[in-house]
């Protein structure tokens, strides 16, 4: 502003320079000019009265060597006769000069008694200036002058014209400087954040309070603003899902916590390309697809966690200007899924093996192609198979159960004493593991529980029967109980074979066995572990297991306080 202000004030200076330049030469030249034309008039008249009175003597005089005319050398003097033929001429011989009567300020002076007219010379820089005049013996005196135009006074005067204006130049562009420094002073040393406490200049003060009122509009709107991104901030930080909204060229906008923890990452990630935070070509496909057809998904792993992400488009006045995505921790869900798949295919499996015995044994006797003496040994398959699927079936309904969170009416909570339950286990298994040449014992103090009578015994009756059935001959199951940290806790203890590493995350699985082919043959239906796990997340209890190979495996279930 300060440059334009300046140029306009060294542009107007300069302009006035010019102009009064113009009008003043104009004056003096039209001032001058009309001085020296009204000399030449007089001196016309002067020379016409004294070549009336004298004739050509007075002209010859004006050209003699000892007249002193101070006038003489700017003017010529020519007598016409009125045939047109020059009388007498101070510039020359008269007879040499050609016939006057075609001059136009001769003829004129002839018709009416007076005349005169200029003629310009071939370089505009001066002219002829002509007046003449009627005598009394009929002739026509006339007296002309050169006169420099107006070209050639403003090139005699250039150099003192050059000199002015560089002056004046330098004088107004030092003084626009200053005006235009103090005209903008006050409005750079402007209060925009009080802008009614301005005192500059009147003509600013509709502006100063157009800006009040957008500046108030403007705090009230971001203070709006603020308290919706505030409240943005405060519902996305606590959601357990991830969201990250990105804009029209896939950088990011915003990115709650949860997202930052699932993809690893810090705030310095916004505003960098959503591509830096996962580069999987299905990822990239997702959000493809949400900005063509609005909507997205795509399934990932992190760290050991399942997602499912959804990818929505965001559209702004009919135009896409944004993409949202939503984060879901889908771990839970996608075990429960496979568990389901693989349970429903295990189930499938163990009641088509028995019911296959069972069918193939009625149709060998139905066909009578068994011999008599074997009549005895497939009835009993038939009944072994039965009864083996009537407690897979049994096996199915308790989890089922368990997995409702369900006991059946009759039984209810109650205080149970652990170390009770555990002598009563290892009485019913005792006879059991001497057959096998195990050792059972019971150790500990007594210590209760509340719970479900039944289901603790079963509970304690699954880990012993594993304990007896995956030992070694001449091994020993030791059932201790106690107190853990907060309530009571049962360890069943033996001496067996161990549980691999790797399968150790997978023992209390449905239909899950480490060794297929023994389990198959002591004909365990694979759900045990799987109910004592069930039991225990009923009594709201906790499993540890440790097993090392060849040494024997520890499980123990540790009971909430009351």
């Amino acid at each position: 502003m300060t440059k334009r202000i300046f140029r306009s004030i060294l542009l107007a200076a300069a302009a006035v320079l010019v102009a009064s330049l113009v009008i003043v030469m104009g004056c003096l030249y039209e001032y001058f000019g009309t001085v020296q034309e009204q000399r030449l008039k007089d001196e016309l008249r002067l020379a016409a009265h004294g070549v009336e009175e004298s004739g050509q003597h007075y002209l010859e005089q004006l050209t003699s060597r000892d007249f002193r005319y101070p006038r003489a050398p700017d003017y010529r003097l020519t007598w016409v006769a009125p045939d047109g033929t020059v009388l007498f001429d101070t510039a020359g011989p008269a007879e040499e000069l050609e016939n006057h009567r075609e001059r136009a300020e001769v003829q004129e002076a002839f018709a009416k008694g007076e005349s005169s007219s200029v003629r310009y010379s071939s370089t505009l820089t001066e002219q002829t200036l002509y007046y003449a005049k009627l005598l009394n013996n009929g002739t026509v005196l006339r007296i002309s002058t050169r006169q420099a135009t107006g070209l050639a006074l403003a090139l005699a005067m250039l150099q003192p014209i050059l000199l002015v204006g560089l002056i004046a130049v330098l004088l107004s562009a030092g003084l626009a400087h200053w005006m235009a420094r103090k005209i903008v002073r006050p409005l750079n040393t402007l209060d925009l954040e009080h802008p009614l406490e301005n005192h500059a200049y009147e003509e600013l003060a509709p502006l100063l309070k157009r800006i009040h009122q957008q500046r108030r509009q403007i705090t009230e709107q971001l203070q709006s603003l603020q308290k919706r991104a505030d409240e943005f901030a405060q519902i996305t930080s606590h959601m357990n899902e991830g969201l990250i909204l990105l804009d029209g060229g896939g950088k990011i906008l915003s990115i709650n916590p949860a997202a930052r923890r699932i993809f690893a990452v810090d705030d310095a990630c916004v505003g960098r390309d959503f591509l830096l935070l996962n580069r999987s070509h299905e990822m990239s496909a997702a959000v493809l697809s949400a900005s063509e057809t609005g909507h997205g998904e795509h399934r990932l792993e992190r760290n050991g966690r399942e997602y499912q992400c959804d990818v929505s488009r965001i559209e702004s006045g009919g135009a896409a200007v944004g993409t949202v995505l939503l984060v879901f921790d889908v771990t839970e869900q996608a075990a429960a899924e496979r568990s389901r798949r693989e349970f429903t295919a295990n189930v499938s499996h163990e009641l088509k093996t028995p019911l296959q015995s069972i069918m193939g044994s009625a149709e060998l006797l139905e066909q009578g192609l068994v011999q008599p003496e074997d009549v005895p040994r497939f009835i009993r398959l038939i009944r072994t198979e039965a009864a083996r699927l009537v407690s897979l079936v049994e096996d199915i309904i308790h989890l089922s159960q368990l997995d409702e969170g369900m006991a059946p009416a009759f039984e209810e909570a109650e205080e149970v004493d652990l170390y009770e339950t555990a002598q009563e286990v290892a009485a019913a298994l005792r006879n059991r593991a001497e057959a096998k040449g195990i050792q059972m014992t019971v150790a500990g103090e007594p210590v209760c529980v509340t719970g479900v009578r039944r289901f603790l015994y079963e509970m304690l009756y699954n880990l012993c029967d594993n304990a007896i059935q995956y030992n070694t001959a001449g091994g020993r199951v030791e059932i201790i109980t106690g107190r853990g940290e907060k309530g009571g806790a049962v360890s069943v203890r033996d001496t067996g074979i161990g549980i691999p590493a790797e399968y150790q995350p997978r023992v209390f699985e449905r239909f899950f066995r480490v060794d297929k082919s023994r389990s198959k043959a002591s004909g365990g239906t694979g759900l045990g572990l799987s109910i004592v796990k069930h039991i225990a997340q009923y009594h709201q209890a906790a499993i540890h297991l440790d097993s090392r190979m060849g040494e024997g495996t520890t499980i123990s279930v540790t009971f909430p306080g009351p």
